[in-house]
C-alpha cells in the first residue's frame, strides 16, 4: 500500500461511527437499486413474454410488406410444409401456420364485421394464450371442420353461445365470394377489449377452403422459451427461408413497435425516483466529507505549512471518498446480489397478482433479471455520485491559506 492509501484509510475511521452511518446508507442505497433494476428488468422480460405469446409469438415469417399492409392476397404459398420445415430446424421452439381475413360475421339477430384467424388447433396452444382462455365450451380441434371460436364481447354483441351458428361473409383470395355456414364451439375471455370484440379463430383446413387460398396462409408464428434464443432463432428462421426473396423474418420489435418505446419510457420515469434516493446519498457524503475537512483545518493548515501542497490533501480527501464508496458499492452489491438472487429463484408477487394473472393464462410471479448489467447499473451512478459530492470538500483545501488555517480553533 502506498503512503496516501494508508493515510487516507486510517483517517477514514478516525470516527468510525461517522463512516459506517454514511457507508451504511450507500449500502442500503446500493442493495435497493439492486433489487428494483433487477426486479423491473425482470418485469419487462415478463411483460414482453406475455405479449408476446398471447398471440403474436416472438418471431413470425410473412410474406414481405404484409406486416405494414395486410391483404389476403399478399400471402406466402405453401404455408403448413413451410411451418413443418421450421418445426424441424428449431426443435426448441413452437410453430404454428396462420392466415387472417376480414369479413361479416351474421347471427340471427345481428351482424358485425370481423376478423377471422385460420389457426393449426393442434399447435395453436404452444404459441397463444388463448386456447386456455376458453371460458364456456372447448377449443378447436380439428383442421377442416367448420368450428369457430369467438370472443366474450363478440357473443354478447351476436347474442349467441356455444352451440348456435354464426355465417360468415367475405372475398376469397382469387375474388371469388367466400361463404360458410360455423358452429360456436367455444368462447374466450382475453381481458383484451378490442380482441374479445372482433376476434375469432377458424381451423387453418377450412380457412383455405372458405378463402380459396389454395394452401396458401399469411403468417408462421415462432414461440421460445426466452428472449435470449430470439437471435440464434432469427438467424435459423432466415436459413430456412432462403432463396426466397418474398419472405422475411420479424421480430418482437417489428411485430411490437410500441412495447419496446413504452418500456424505454417506463425505465426512464423509474430514474426520476431513483434519483432522488441517489441525490439523497450524495448529500449524505458531502455533509461527512466536509464535516471531516473542516474539523482538521487546523492540521492541514500545518502540514501546509510544512510544504505539502494543497492538491496532495485534496487528493487525499478524493481518496477517502473512494475507499468509502468503495465499500458501500460493495457490501451493496453483494446483499443486493443475494437478494435478487433469492427473487429469482422464489419469485416475486403482491397481493392479488396471482389471481389477476391466473385469470388471463398467464404466469402469477415476476422473477428479477439477474445480470451484470443489473447489478452494477445502480451502485455505480451512486459511486459516481458520491465522488462527485467529494469535490468541494476537496476543493475548500485548493484554497486553503495555511496561517489561517492554524489560527482556527
Amino acid at each position: 500500500m502506498t503512503l496516501n492509501l494508508r493515510m487516507a484509510w486510517r483517517n477514514l475511521w478516525r470516527h468510525k461511527r461517522r463512516t459506517w452511518l454514511t457507508a451504511t446508507a450507500m449500502i442500503f442505497s446500493n442493495v435497493l437499486l439492486v433489487f428494483m433494476i433487477s426486479l423491473q428488468l425482470g418485469s419487462y422480460d415478463m411483460m414482453i413474454n406475455n405479449t408476446l405469446q398471447a398471440f403474436s409469438g416472438h418471431l413470425q415469417v410473412q410474406r414481405t410488406g404484409y406486416n405494414e399492409n395486410p391483404k389476403l392476397r399478399t400471402s406466402m404459398e405453401s404455408i403448413r410444409p413451410l411451418a413443418n420445415r421450421l418445426r424441424q430446424a428449431l426443435p426448441q421452439a413452437r410453430v404454428t401456420a396462420r392466415a387472417e381475413g376480414f369479413v361479416l360475421a351474421s347471427s340471427e339477430q345481428r351482424s358485425f364485421g370481423i376478423q377471422v384467424i385460420g389457426v393449426q388447433p393442434e399447435y395453436e396452444a404452444g404459441v397463444s394464450t388463448i386456447p386456455g382462455l376458453v371460458r364456456r365450451g372447448r377449443y378447436l380441434q380439428n383442421s377442416n371442420v367448420p368450428e369457430i371460436v369467438i370472443g366474450a364481447v363478440m357473443a354478447k354483441n351476436l347474442k349467441i353461445d356455444t352451440g348456435d351458428e354464426l355465417t360468415l361473409l367475405g372475398s376469397g383470395r382469387d375474388g371469388s365470394f367466400a361463404a360458410g355456414v360455423l358452429t360456436v364451439v367455444g368462447v374466450f375471455e382475453s381481458g383484451n377489449q378490442a380482441m374479445d370484440r372482433s376476434f375469432a379463430e377458424i381451423p387453418l383446413g377450412y380457412f383455405q377452403d372458405m378463402f380459396t387460398m389454395d394452401g396458401h396462409g399469411h403468417s408462421i408464428a415462432i414461440a421460445l422459451d426466452s428472449l435470449d434464443q430470439i437471435g440464434v432463432a432469427h438467424a435459423t428462421a432466415e436459413s430456412v427461408i432462403a432463396g426466397s426473396g418474398q419472405l422475411a423474418v420479424l421480430d418482437w420489435n417489428a411485430l411490437h413497435p410500441g412495447l419496446q418505446q413504452a418500456i424505454q419510457a417506463d425505465f426512464s420515469s423509474a430514474w426520476f425516483m431513483y434519483g432522488v434516493l441517489i441525490i439523497l446519498v450524495a448529500f449524505s457524503v458531502l455533509n461527512t466529507q466536509l464535516m471531516s475537512v473542516l474539523e482538521r483545518t487546523r492540521e492541514f493548515g500545518v502540514i501546509t505549512a510544512l510544504g505539502i501542497k494543497p492538491r496532495k490533501l485534496a487528493s487525499l480527501v478524493m481518496l477517502e471518498t473512494t475507499l468509502m464508496a468503495l465499500i458501500g458499492l460493495i457490501i451493496g452489491v453483494f446483499l443486493g446480489w443475494l437478494v435478487a438472487l433469492y427473487f429469482n429463484t422464489a419469485g416475486f408477487s403482491y397481493p392479488g397478482m396471482e389471481e389477476m394473472t391466473e385469470r388471463f393464462n398467464l404466469p402469477g410471479a415476476m422473477y428479477p433479471a439477474v445480470s451484470v448489467f443489473s447489478m452494477m447499473l445502480g451502485p455505480s451512478v451512486v459511486f459516481l455520485f458520491c465522488m462527485l459530492a467529494s469535490i468541494y470538500p476537496a476543493l475548500r483545501l485548493l484554497r486553503l491559506q495555511p496561517v489561517e488555517a492554524m489560527r482556527t480553533v
